[in-house]
């Protein structure tokens, strides 16, 4: 008996296409890899080597070749690989941005409190400096120090002096 859908009831409607479950970390990290492998000078001399080997076994032997001249097969190959190539670039590409976008914000909200941190300092520097006005310094202490001694010495000098009658 045939399953009958309800129409008055939510749910999934089943699909002939099978549902694939890919972890976005794993498929992620594979789009960087392969785009770090693509973009690497060795990648391309490989690359052009094989292509240029292809094209010589294909022209040097004709009869046997199972690619002539148009080299419809290598243009296939080439086709399929860069229609691959682009999305997991891209993929990874956006990745990369993502890690750039919190790394930025990261490095604001560490500027900021870099911002706030100096601010506070500033302002205790300048409290200290406006106390220190206030504060007696060596020199000023030396300074009423002698101005006592001599009073001291002048109040001496007088008592000491014969008093007149």
């Amino acid at each position: 008996m045939a399953k009958q859908e309800r129409l008055d009831t939510p749910g999934r409607r089943s699909s002939w296409v099978p549902r694939m479950h890919l972890d976005q970390d794993t498929f992620g990290s594979f789009a960087e890899s392969f785009a770090r492998l693509m973009g690497t000078a060795s990648f391309l001399l490989w690359m052009s080597v094989l292509i240029v080997g292809w094209l010589i076994f294909n022209i040097s032997m004709p009869g046997v070749a199972p690619d002539p001249w148009p080299f419809m097969f290598l243009t296939l190959a080439l086709s399929l690989q860069a229609s691959y190539a682009a999305p997991l670039i891209l993929l990874a590409q956006n990745r990369q941005e993502a890690r750039d976008r919190v790394s930025l914000e990261t490095d604001r909200q560490v500027a900021a409190q870099s911002r706030a941190d100096m601010d506070f300092l500033a302002r205790e520097i300048a409290s200290l400096r406006m106390r220190m006005n206030d504060v007696a310094t060596r020199d000023f202490i030396r300074s009423e120090l002698r101005e006592l001694l001599v009073e001291l010495q002048a109040e001496d000098a007088e008592a000491d002096k014969p008093v007149k009658s």
